[in-house]
Protein backbone atom coordinates (compact mmCIF):
# COMPACT_ATOMS: atom_id res chain seq x y z
CA UNK A 1 0.00 0.00 0.00
CA UNK A 2 1.29 3.46 -0.91
CA UNK A 3 1.55 6.28 1.61
CA UNK A 4 -1.59 8.29 2.45
CA UNK A 5 -1.51 11.60 0.57
CA UNK A 6 -4.88 13.30 1.07
CA UNK A 7 -7.34 12.49 3.85
CA UNK A 8 -11.02 13.42 3.86
CA UNK A 9 -12.49 13.41 7.34
CA UNK A 10 -16.29 13.72 7.61
CA UNK A 11 -16.19 16.21 4.72
CA UNK A 12 -19.34 18.16 3.92
CA UNK A 13 -19.41 20.86 1.24
CA UNK A 14 -22.41 23.16 0.81
CA UNK A 15 -23.62 25.98 -1.43
CA UNK A 16 -25.51 28.63 0.54
CA UNK A 17 -26.22 26.13 3.31
CA UNK A 18 -27.52 23.52 0.86
CA UNK A 19 -25.26 20.47 1.11
CA UNK A 20 -23.77 19.11 -2.10
CA UNK A 21 -21.45 16.53 -0.50
CA UNK A 22 -22.28 14.86 2.81
CA UNK A 23 -19.87 13.47 5.40
CA UNK A 24 -17.33 11.81 3.11
CA UNK A 25 -14.34 10.12 4.74
CA UNK A 26 -11.46 8.27 3.11
CA UNK A 27 -7.91 8.49 1.80
CA UNK A 28 -6.27 9.19 -1.54
CA UNK A 29 -2.94 7.37 -1.64
CA UNK A 30 0.24 8.59 -3.27
CA UNK A 31 0.56 7.35 -6.84
CA UNK A 32 -3.05 6.16 -7.05
CA UNK A 33 -5.30 6.45 -10.10
CA UNK A 34 -8.82 7.16 -8.90
CA UNK A 35 -12.13 7.86 -10.61
CA UNK A 36 -14.87 9.87 -8.92
CA UNK A 37 -18.09 8.41 -10.31
CA UNK A 38 -21.80 8.76 -9.65
CA UNK A 39 -25.10 10.01 -11.05
CA UNK A 40 -25.55 13.49 -12.51
CA UNK A 41 -25.59 16.07 -9.72
CA UNK A 42 -23.97 13.64 -7.29
CA UNK A 43 -21.41 16.20 -6.07
CA UNK A 44 -18.48 14.81 -8.05
CA UNK A 45 -17.15 18.15 -9.31
CA UNK A 46 -17.87 19.77 -5.96
CA UNK A 47 -15.76 17.15 -4.23
CA UNK A 48 -12.91 17.65 -6.71
CA UNK A 49 -12.97 21.43 -6.21
CA UNK A 50 -12.88 20.93 -2.44
CA UNK A 51 -9.81 18.69 -2.77
CA UNK A 52 -8.22 21.35 -4.98
CA UNK A 53 -8.94 23.99 -2.34
CA UNK A 54 -11.40 26.05 -4.41
CA UNK A 55 -14.27 25.27 -2.02
CA UNK A 56 -14.07 25.33 1.77
CA UNK A 57 -15.67 22.57 3.83
CA UNK A 58 -18.90 23.34 5.66
CA UNK A 59 -17.98 20.54 8.08
CA UNK A 60 -15.08 18.18 8.46
CA UNK A 61 -11.70 18.72 6.87
CA UNK A 62 -9.24 17.80 4.14
CA UNK A 63 -5.74 17.04 5.38
CA UNK A 64 -2.52 16.94 3.37
CA UNK A 65 1.01 18.39 3.29
CA UNK A 66 0.84 19.58 -0.32
CA UNK A 67 1.42 23.08 -1.67
CA UNK A 68 -0.97 24.72 -4.09
CA UNK A 69 1.64 24.35 -6.84
CA UNK A 70 1.67 20.57 -6.26
CA UNK A 71 -1.79 20.40 -7.83
CA UNK A 72 -2.55 20.43 -11.53
CA UNK A 73 -6.25 21.05 -12.18
CA UNK A 74 -8.26 20.70 -15.38
CA UNK A 75 -11.77 22.16 -15.01
CA UNK A 76 -14.75 21.24 -17.14
CA UNK A 77 -14.54 22.69 -20.64
CA UNK A 78 -17.72 24.71 -20.06
CA UNK A 79 -15.91 26.71 -17.37
CA UNK A 80 -13.18 27.95 -19.75
CA UNK A 81 -13.59 31.05 -21.90
CA UNK A 82 -12.22 30.10 -25.32
CA UNK A 83 -12.85 33.59 -26.71
CA UNK A 84 -9.86 34.92 -24.81
CA UNK A 85 -7.37 36.18 -27.45
CA UNK A 86 -4.51 33.76 -26.96
CA UNK A 87 -2.69 31.31 -29.20
CA UNK A 88 -2.13 27.64 -28.51
CA UNK A 89 1.55 28.01 -27.57
CA UNK A 90 0.88 30.74 -25.01
CA UNK A 91 -2.00 28.74 -23.54
CA UNK A 92 0.36 25.83 -22.95
CA UNK A 93 2.98 28.15 -21.44
CA UNK A 94 0.51 29.00 -18.68
CA UNK A 95 1.59 25.65 -17.26
CA UNK A 96 4.97 27.19 -16.38
CA UNK A 97 3.42 29.89 -14.19
CA UNK A 98 3.30 27.90 -10.94
CA UNK A 99 7.11 27.91 -10.99
CA UNK A 100 7.85 31.25 -12.68
CA UNK A 101 4.96 33.28 -11.21
CA UNK A 102 2.29 35.18 -13.13
CA UNK A 103 4.76 37.95 -14.00
CA UNK A 104 7.91 35.86 -14.07
CA UNK A 105 10.06 35.36 -17.10
CA UNK A 106 9.46 32.22 -19.14
CA UNK A 107 12.79 30.50 -19.73
CA UNK A 108 14.05 28.90 -22.91
CA UNK A 109 13.76 25.59 -21.07
CA UNK A 110 10.04 26.29 -20.55
CA UNK A 111 9.52 27.05 -24.23
CA UNK A 112 11.31 23.82 -25.17
CA UNK A 113 9.12 21.89 -22.75
CA UNK A 114 5.99 23.55 -24.18
CA UNK A 115 6.94 22.42 -27.69
CA UNK A 116 7.61 18.92 -26.39
CA UNK A 117 4.24 18.90 -24.60
CA UNK A 118 2.42 19.92 -27.79
CA UNK A 119 4.20 17.16 -29.66
CA UNK A 120 3.23 14.66 -26.95
CA UNK A 121 -0.47 15.48 -27.39
CA UNK A 122 -0.28 15.47 -31.19
CA UNK A 123 -0.52 19.22 -31.81
CA UNK A 124 2.86 20.07 -33.32
CA UNK A 125 2.30 22.80 -35.91
CA UNK A 126 -0.64 24.29 -33.99
CA UNK A 127 1.46 26.75 -31.95
CA UNK A 128 0.11 29.94 -33.57
CA UNK A 129 -3.50 28.85 -33.87
CA UNK A 130 -6.05 30.81 -31.80
CA UNK A 131 -7.63 28.60 -29.15
CA UNK A 132 -11.08 29.67 -30.32
CA UNK A 133 -10.45 28.08 -33.71
CA UNK A 134 -9.86 24.60 -32.28
CA UNK A 135 -12.27 21.71 -32.08
CA UNK A 136 -13.32 20.44 -28.66
CA UNK A 137 -10.86 17.56 -28.90
CA UNK A 138 -7.97 19.78 -30.02
CA UNK A 139 -8.60 22.22 -27.19
CA UNK A 140 -8.62 19.39 -24.65
CA UNK A 141 -5.25 18.32 -26.02
CA UNK A 142 -3.99 21.88 -25.37
CA UNK A 143 -5.15 21.65 -21.76
CA UNK A 144 -3.40 18.30 -21.31
CA UNK A 145 -0.23 19.81 -22.80
CA UNK A 146 -0.46 22.61 -20.23
CA UNK A 147 -0.68 20.00 -17.46
CA UNK A 148 2.34 18.20 -18.90
CA UNK A 149 4.30 21.44 -18.69
CA UNK A 150 3.10 22.10 -15.15
CA UNK A 151 4.59 18.77 -14.02
CA UNK A 152 2.39 18.55 -10.91
CA UNK A 153 2.48 15.83 -8.25
CA UNK A 154 -1.31 15.58 -8.06
CA UNK A 155 -3.47 15.89 -11.18
CA UNK A 156 -7.20 16.57 -10.83
CA UNK A 157 -9.34 16.19 -13.95
CA UNK A 158 -13.02 17.22 -14.13
CA UNK A 159 -14.84 15.35 -16.92
CA UNK A 160 -11.70 15.32 -19.11
CA UNK A 161 -13.23 13.18 -21.88
CA UNK A 162 -16.66 14.77 -22.13
CA UNK A 163 -17.84 15.64 -25.67
CA UNK A 164 -14.57 14.80 -27.41
CA UNK A 165 -13.91 12.28 -30.17
CA UNK A 166 -12.87 8.68 -29.57
CA UNK A 167 -9.33 9.11 -30.93
CA UNK A 168 -8.62 12.07 -28.66
CA UNK A 169 -10.08 10.18 -25.70
CA UNK A 170 -7.78 7.23 -26.42
CA UNK A 171 -4.71 9.47 -26.77
CA UNK A 172 -5.45 11.37 -23.56
CA UNK A 173 -6.13 8.17 -21.63
CA UNK A 174 -2.63 7.09 -22.65
CA UNK A 175 -1.26 10.28 -21.08
CA UNK A 176 -3.21 9.56 -17.89
CA UNK A 177 -1.73 6.05 -17.83
CA UNK A 178 1.74 7.56 -18.32
CA UNK A 179 1.21 9.91 -15.36
CA UNK A 180 0.17 6.94 -13.26
CA UNK A 181 3.20 4.98 -14.41
CA UNK A 182 5.42 7.91 -13.38
CA UNK A 183 4.04 7.66 -9.84
CA UNK A 184 1.84 10.76 -9.96
CA UNK A 185 -1.49 10.82 -8.19
CA UNK A 186 -4.42 11.24 -10.58
CA UNK A 187 -8.07 11.81 -9.64
CA UNK A 188 -10.66 12.19 -12.39
CA UNK A 189 -14.39 12.90 -12.36
CA UNK A 190 -15.98 10.63 -14.95
CA UNK A 191 -19.53 9.91 -16.07
CA UNK A 192 -18.68 6.98 -18.37
CA UNK A 193 -18.72 3.87 -16.18
CA UNK A 194 -17.09 1.77 -18.92
CA UNK A 195 -14.08 4.13 -18.88
CA UNK A 196 -13.96 3.86 -15.10
CA UNK A 197 -13.89 0.06 -15.19
CA UNK A 198 -11.38 -0.14 -18.04
CA UNK A 199 -8.82 2.47 -16.99
CA UNK A 200 -9.11 3.38 -13.28
CA UNK A 201 -8.12 0.80 -10.65
CA UNK A 202 -9.63 2.82 -7.76
CA UNK A 203 -13.09 4.41 -7.63
CA UNK A 204 -14.88 6.76 -5.27
CA UNK A 205 -18.61 6.26 -5.95
CA UNK A 206 -20.71 9.11 -4.64
CA UNK A 207 -24.34 10.16 -4.61
CA UNK A 208 -23.77 13.26 -2.49
CA UNK A 209 -22.88 10.81 0.26
CA UNK A 210 -20.25 8.12 -0.09
CA UNK A 211 -21.47 4.85 -1.60
CA UNK A 212 -18.11 3.12 -1.87
CA UNK A 213 -14.38 3.82 -2.14
CA UNK A 214 -11.79 1.25 -3.07
CA UNK A 215 -10.92 -1.19 -5.87
CA UNK A 216 -13.08 -0.43 -8.89
CA UNK A 217 -14.32 -4.01 -9.31
CA UNK A 218 -15.71 -3.97 -5.78
CA UNK A 219 -17.07 -0.44 -5.72
CA UNK A 220 -18.80 -0.49 -9.12
CA UNK A 221 -20.99 -3.44 -8.20
CA UNK A 222 -24.62 -3.65 -9.39
CA UNK A 223 -25.81 -3.23 -5.81
CA UNK A 224 -23.79 -0.04 -5.28
CA UNK A 225 -24.87 1.44 -8.61
CA UNK A 226 -28.51 0.68 -7.78
CA UNK A 227 -28.08 2.33 -4.38
CA UNK A 228 -26.52 5.43 -5.98
CA UNK A 229 -29.36 5.68 -8.50
CA UNK A 230 -31.99 5.28 -5.77
CA UNK A 231 -30.38 8.01 -3.67
CA UNK A 232 -30.28 10.34 -6.68
CA UNK A 233 -34.01 9.88 -7.18
CA UNK A 234 -34.65 10.90 -3.56
CA UNK A 235 -32.59 14.11 -3.63
CA UNK A 236 -34.18 17.21 -2.16
CA UNK A 237 -32.61 20.29 -3.75
CA UNK A 238 -33.97 22.47 -0.92
CA UNK A 239 -32.55 20.38 1.91
CA UNK A 240 -30.99 22.33 4.74
CA UNK A 241 -27.53 21.71 6.13
CA UNK A 242 -27.40 18.11 7.28
CA UNK A 243 -26.36 16.69 10.61
CA UNK A 244 -24.05 13.72 11.03
CA UNK A 245 -25.80 10.38 11.40
CA UNK A 246 -26.08 9.12 14.95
Amino acid sequence: MSDPLIRLDNLTVAYERHPAVHHVSGTIYSGSLTAIAGPNGAGKSTLLKAIMGELRPAEGRISHQLKRTDFGYLPQAAEINRRFPICVFDAVLFGAWPNSGAFGRVSSEDTDKARAALSAVGLQGFEKRHIGSLSAGQFQRVLFARLLLQDAKVILLDEPFNAIDARTTRDLLEIVARWHGDGRTVVAVLHDFDQVRAHFPETLLIARTLIGWGPTGDVMSPANLLKARAMAERWDEDAQACEPAA
